[in-house]
């Protein structure tokens, strides 16, 4: 059978993938290399989350999804660059897509460019009261 010019040009990516709280629980382990295709965060997250579970852990769908009640009043000049990703490519809170130490908001967002041996984590950790 004969293989299409797309399908030989499609691009291969490689990751680490490291996942901390209930992303680890549910997927089972906490490393593990990634295939994907595609080079793009978005690419890798939606191949991922066709494999395990845990788009409801990290993704918010909505503003509201992605926002918390603070435990602190906020300044009105907040020090520093703060960025934020467009709704619905936001994460929950206390979630976090981090690539190479470096939260993904902080980067291209889910446009954000992936490499070979590039080091995702996938951290949603668990909270304790009390």
């Amino acid at each position: 059978m004969a293989t299409s010019t797309a399908e030989t040009d499609a691009t291969q990516t490689t990751v680490d993938v490291k996942c901390t709280g209930h992303v680890r629980t549910e997927v089972g382990e906490p490393t593990l290399s990634y295939t994907f295709e595609g080079d793009r965060l978005r690419d890798f997250l939606d191949d991922f989350f066709a494999e395990y579970d845990v788009e409801d852990l990290l993704i918010a769908e909505t503003e509201a999804e992605a926002t918390t009640d603070g435990w602190a009043t906020v300044p009105d000049e907040l020090p520093g660059k703060w960025a934020k990703n467009p709704e619905g490519e936001q994460t929950r809170p206390y979630a976090r897509v981090v690539v190479n130490g470096t939260f993904n908001e902080h980067l291209d967002g889910l446009d954000t460019d992936l490499n070979d041996g590039d080091r995702v984590a996938l951290m949603y950790p668990f909270i304790y009261c009390c």
